[in-house]
């Protein structure tokens, strides 16, 4: 099964999936082959482009071949609805590693280039696999796939069943069986290394997946070192969600105001759905998204005695007043610091901040809460980059 080509055709471009048209055709060829497959009923629209697809949590690749989409692939960061596999499998042993998950879905290749030897296969999982390590800021892959294809992930991607058992009817694809599976992606390199580092050129999995670059992949222009590339603009979102598959209709009323918690600028609600009644959605009670999800390096300096003077750290997440950071040792709650970010490869922000709370996963990784004492005007103009819109042509352009 193993045949990857280190140098795919010229003619094959991997991408984000960012215009209407080419999230048209991603959803098109994902609809077919779930019909055929028996994993969904056909819809009258042609397309399959589920509530997850709204969410600036997803990113959607897609595989083009001379301009003209032949595969698809989606991620699904955790966000307001959660992942679509945890309707059947329990996560929980996941969720309590370190590390962001992501839920590998909605993949489909064109039945014209599904037996040319893994041609656009190969090469749309090698970018899903980069785009999680450099990109996405993940760690863990889970899947729920149906078992008659699930050899092929576990012996060639290194992916281990989940602890649950089969589910024999899995909703999410119209009651087909499904197992469960997870791949931590950064032991995964390790065991590709002694699977498949000795093996010549097309079947060494190791150097394709781990060392090589394609020059085929087309990476996304960023401002800021954001996670997320969140092309849902509202003239999209009213097109595949309004119009097109009429999904925000059949959203529950707790999921609109799931919505609205996330979609806040006035552009974005003149489109989303409305509760019964008409009345706007109170955000009161509901888990917010962390919008401004982001992997910045950072180093800080820290002059409590006892306490090592310069750390490197990571900020994940931020906001105006505050942020979160990932770093390798602890920090006492109450410790200050004075921090300097690398918000983009032009951008870099000083500033100083207070710990005022720590998570620790096993001490092997420390998640730092962290409330601003100064902040300067680069971060500011990040902040407000990333409130003007959620999707990635507004911070991209700013």
């Amino acid at each position: 099964m193993v045949d990857c080509d280190p140098s795919p055709d010229p003619r094959l471009l991997l991408k984000v999936a960012e215009t209407q048209d080419e999230l048209e055709a991603c959803f098109q060829i994902l609809h077919d082959a779930y019909v055929a497959a028996g994993f969904m009923q056909p819809h009258p629209s042609g397309l399959r482009a589920t509530i997850y697809h709204a969410l600036p949590t997803t990113t959607t690749l897609c595989a083009k071949w001379e301009g003209r989409v032949v595969g698809t692939l989606s991620m699904i960061r955790d966000g307001v609805f959660g992942f679509p596999m945890q309707q059947a499998f329990d996560l929980s042993a996941v969720r309590a590693l370190p590390g962001q998950i992501a839920e590998i879905s909605a993949l489909a290749v064109h039945p014209e280039f599904r037996q040319t030897g893994g041609a656009v296969l190969f090469p749309l999982m090698k970018f899903m696999h980069e785009y999680c390590v450099r990109y996405f800021d993940t760690r863990h892959l889970v899947i729920a796939v149906n078992p008659n294809r699930f050899p092929m992930y576990e012996a060639l991607l290194m992916f281990k069943r989940l602890a649950s058992q089969e589910v024999d009817a899995y909703d999410f694809a119209n009651g087909a069986p499904a197992v469960g599976a997870t791949l931590d992606l950064r032991t995964a390199k390790e065991q590709m290394r002694r699977a498949y580092g000795t093996q010549p050129g097309r079947r060494n999995l190791y150097d394709y997946f781990v060392v090589r670059d394609l020059p085929n992949i087309q990476w996304p222009k960023r401002r800021y070192r954001t996670t997320n590339d969140a092309v849902m603009s509202p003239a999209l979102l009213d097109h595949f969600f309004n119009q097109r598959t009429q999904a925000f209709q059949g959203l529950d009323e707790r999921q609109k105001a799931l919505l609205w918690s996330i979609y806040e600028q006035a552009e974005y609600r003149q489109v989303l759905p409305m509760l019964a009644g008409g009345e706007v959605p109170t955000m009161q009670g509901l888990r917010r998204h962390a919008r401004h999800s982001v992997l910045c390096p950072a180093s800080l300096h820290v002059a409590d005695a006892g306490v090592e003077p310069q750390l490197a750290a990571h900020v994940v997440e931020l906001s105006l007043n505050g942020c979160q950071l990932r770093v390798a040792h602890p920090l006492p709650s109450g410790t200050e610091a004075d921090a300097t970010v690398n918000l983009g490869e032009q951008d870099t922000s000083r500033l100083r901040l207070s710990v005022v709370r720590h998570v620790s996963f096993d001490g092997e990784c420390h998640v730092l809460g962290c409330r601003f004492r100064a902040v300067d005007d680069a971060w500011r103009r990040c902040v407000a980059a990333l409130e003007r819109g959620l999707s990635a042509a507004d911070v991209h352009a700013s």
